[in-house]
């Protein structure tokens, strides 16, 4: 999993209340085995019409939030079913952080185990954060994950909460399968000497 430290990125408002994963990544794309793949198919529903042509109306097919790599977006962002699709595609699209107000448990969950970085700060402050990426051009946040903070250029500032040991496996870039790798010669000699024993 990729180190996660302290990153900015351009932001992308998308100002929806309780953001199903259905809607994130839709049933039909789930048929692939591989974690790739998905990121094409991100709110598909909304990016495209149904022509399959680009939605000029849908927020991240405008010119002005290409690239963006913060998702600020409204509360219970990621309800519904706890599908890791959601994540994955989120990720591959390009997004780092997402932000809202209430992020769904199970969906934050998977975000951290895929080196995504969810962040809840009071919908007063998603409120000036999408006022700002509206207003200004390129608005960028930057995330400093070592102090928990979230700041901008222009004297907005937020510190974060987030629980030690997760905070700990993203700045350290380990997933469940690298934490449980750490400790590869002790599961060798244990299963060396269980097999002795029952020899």
């Amino acid at each position: 999993m990729k180190k996660f430290r302290i990153h900015t990125g351009l932001v992308a408002p998308l100002e929806r209340a309780s953001v199903d994963t259905d809607q994130i990544i839709p049933k039909q794309f789930l048929k692939r085995i591989e974690r790739t793949g998905f990121g094409q198919f991100l709110f598909y529903d909304w990016r495209y019409l149904s022509n399959g042509q680009l939605n000029p109306d849908f927020v991240l097919n405008e010119s002005r939030f290409q690239g963006a790599s913060i998702l600020v977006t409204g509360k219970n962002f990621g309800c519904g079913s706890s599908r890791e699709h959601a994540p994955w595609a989120l990720a591959e699209y390009g997004f780092r952080v997402i932000i809202a107000p209430s992020l769904a448990d199970i969906f934050s969950n998977n975000c951290l185990k895929n080196g995504l970085l969810p962040i809840e700060l009071s919908q007063a402050d998603i409120s000036e954060l999408t006022s700002r990426a509206w207003q200004i051009e390129q608005y960028r946040l930057t995330v400093d994950l070592e102090r928990k903070i979230v700041e901008d250029s222009h004297s907005f500032s937020r510190s974060f909460a987030i629980v030690d040991f997760q905070r700990y496996c993203l700045l350290e870039g380990l997933d469940e399968i690298a934490l449980t790798l750490r400790y590869e010669a002790e599961i060798t000699a244990f299963e060396s000497s269980r097999r002795q024993l029952t020899r």
